[in-house]
C-alpha cells in the first residue's frame, strides 16, 4: 500500500510569522476540504518513567499562547502530565498529505475558562464528564450507563450541570511546530519553527 504524493510544496517564503499564524491558515484549508473533525489530533504523553501513551483528543481552541484541549485530569494522559507536561500533537491531515507536529508543553487553563467551555457542550456529554472515571477499569457497560442514568436523574435537560472539579482545560505552549507536506517521490517537504529566546526561526528538515 503506497501512495504517490502531488501536492504542492511548501517554501520558506511561503510561511506566516508565526506558527500559529500558518496554522490558522492551514486548520481552515483543513475544514474547508471537508475533512471530518479537521480538529481531531493525536495527543502523545509519557508518564514518570518514560512509557509513553497516544490518543485522539478534540482541539477545542488555539491561539498564539497554545493549543486547547479538555479532559479528565484522573485519566491516564492527566497523570502523565501532572508529572511530565511535555507532549506532543499531531495533526493527521492526511487527504490534504499534510501533517502538523506540535511539541510543546501543558499547563491547565484557569477554572473559569473550563467552566465557559463546560457550558457549552451538549448536556449528554456535561452528564458523560461527570460519569465516567476516565482511563479507569469498569466492570461492565452497564455499570456505566447505571451511573449515567443516575446523574441524569439528578440533573434533567435544562438543569445546569456543574463542571466536574476532575475535569478541566489544558493549553499546550508550542516550543516547536512543524508543518509536514508530501510531496513525490518522498522528497517531503517539513518546516519547523522553534522557539528562541528572540522569537521564533525556522529549519528544514530532509524528509
Amino acid at each position: 500500500m503506497r501512495a504517490q504524493y502531488r501536492a504542492h510544496g511548501l517554501a520558506e517564503e511561503d510561511l506566516a510569522g508565526t506558527p500559529y499564524e500558518q496554522f490558522a491558515r492551514w486548520f481552515k484549508e483543513a475544514a474547508a476540504s471537508g475533512i471530518h473533525e479537521p480538529n481531531a489530533m493525536v495527543v502523545s504523553t509519557a508518564d514518570a518513567a518514560g512509557r509513553p501513551s497516544s490518543r485522539t483528543v478534540l482541539l477545542k481552541a488555539f491561539d498564539d499562547r497554545g493549543f486547547v484541549f479538555f479532559t479528565n485530569y484522573t485519566s491516564r494522559k492527566g497523570r502523565d502530565l501532572a508529572g511530565n507536561p511535555a507532549v506532543s500533537l499531531l495533526f493527521p491531515w492526511h487527504p490534504l498529505a499534510r501533517q502538523v507536529i506540535v511539541g510543546g508543553t501543558a499547563e491547565r487553563i484557569g477554572r473559569d475558562e473550563t467552566a465557559a467551555y463546560f457550558r457549552t457542550r451538549p448536556h449528554g456529554s456535561q452528564l458523560g464528564a461527570w460519569a465516567s472515571e476516565q482511563s479507569s477499569v469498569v466492570g461492565s457497560r452497564e455499570e456505566l450507563e447505571r451511573a449515567y442514568e443516575e446523574l441524569a436523574a439528578r440533573y434533567p435537560e435544562g438543569e445546569q450541570v456543574p463542571a466536574p472539579p476532575h475535569w478541566g482545560g489544558y493549553r499546550v505552549a508550542a516550543e516547536s511546530v512543524e508543518f509536514w507536506q508530501g510531496r513525490e517521490n518522498r522528497l517531503h517537504d517539513r518546516l519547523r519553527y522553534v522557539r528562541t529566546e528572540t522569537g521564533w526561526t525556522v529549519e528544514r528538515l530532509a524528509p
